[in-house]
């Protein structure tokens, strides 16, 4: 027969193993344990143009229908942590706020990018140092190249990133927080058409952009010479034609360097495409080359005096069906094979 004494002892035991350990009596838990803790605390810079000549958001003209800050884009919807180790590359999601992320004791790289994008396309993310974004292939049906070479891109989804060089992992039993700052890496030209004359005619637009970087690193934000064509929709309203265009920014350029070339032969070419209510198209053509090199990560382009003539506007249609043609743009997305 067990003693009662006993039986109280075995009682009491069980209750503690029902009711979840002590932090001090289980070590062998991961939680409480000496592990390495790296829990990564984010914050977002949310700026849509930055380095430009202006600082737009005090030279905001009050006049404008929008806002400056209306243009700011959100945080992502989360982030994905790349921890480089040697020649080893381990990936991790976390939250917008952060997260924890795993990896183990001694020396690691860390790099951080939003992972809620559509269009960009991610390359080279074995190595922090050549891991870079891109975007997908759009094309337009009739549309002539505006400088050669260069590849027509649809405008690149909200990118930012954040890059640790080195980061020491040590075992500890309380988690360590570490702050990140994810910084853009796309940024938005506005950009505003303004019409003389024959705006009454105008029944949609779009256009392009030539000459802009094709291709962000991810590590500090650089672009590389590589230069595309940004094709982009507009929107006809009371004061001509408006788009808002997505960008990596201007080629060979580095954030704490500016230009890292010579850019005495660069050139920046933007076009508008027009199609009236009686269904002709009208091309424009613009250089402005010394706006956009004056705002080598976003801000403001205008271009004023565009004439349609009455000639133009007022031809017959001929039978024109403003809903069925080849207006619309086509853009590449690779499908899994498999």
């Amino acid at each position: 027969m067990i003693r009662p004494d006993r039986i109280l002892l075995l009682c009491l035991f069980a209750v503690s193993l029902l009711s979840g350990c002590r932090k001090e009596l289980c070590y062998n838990h991961e939680e409480h344990s000496l592990t390495v803790k790296f829990n990564a605390v984010a914050s977002w810079m949310c700026e849509w143009e930055v380095a430009g000549f202006k600082d737009w958001s005090t030279e905001w003209n009050p006049a404008w229908p929008r806002e400056y800050d209306e243009f700011r884009p959100d945080p992502a919807e989360g982030i994905r942590a790349v921890v480089y180790t040697g020649d080893k590359a381990v990936e991790y999601n976390i939250g917008t706020e952060g997260g924890r992320v795993q990896m183990s004791e001694g020396t690691h790289s860390i790099l951080f990018y939003n992972n809620d994008t559509e269009y960009i396309v991610f390359d080279q993310l074995n190595s922090s140092g050549t891991a870079s974004a891109t975007t997908r292939t759009r094309t337009r049906s009739g549309f002539k190249a505006l400088h050669e070479g260069e590849r027509t891109i649809t405008p690149p989804d909200i990118l930012y990133s954040e890059y640790i060089e080195e980061y020491v992992a040590e075992k500890t039993l309380e988690p360590i927080d570490i702050p990140i700052t994810m910084h853009p890496l796309t940024f938005k030209y506005l950009v505003r058409y303004r019409f003389k004359s024959g705006q009454k005619y105008l029944l949609r637009a779009q256009g392009a952009l030539a000459g802009m970087a094709e291709k962000v690193y991810l590590q500090d934000g650089h672009t590389d010479g590589t230069a595309s064509t940004i094709l982009f929709d507009c929107k006809v309203d009371d004061l001509g034609c408006t788009a808002t265009i997505q960008s990596f920014g201007v080629p060979d350029y580095s954030v704490t360097e500016g230009y890292t070339t010579d850019q005495s032969d660069k050139r920046y070419t933007l076009t508008l495409e027009v199609q009236l209510k009686n269904g002709k198209k009208l091309d424009f053509e613009f250089d402005v080359t010394d706006e956009v090199k004056a705002q080598p990560r976003g801000g403001i382009l205008q271009v004023t005096d565009i004439e349609i003539s009455d000639e133009d506007g007022q031809q017959g249609s001929g039978g024109f069906d403003p809903d069925v043609d080849d207006w619309g743009d086509e853009i590449e997305i690779p499908l899994p094979i498999g």
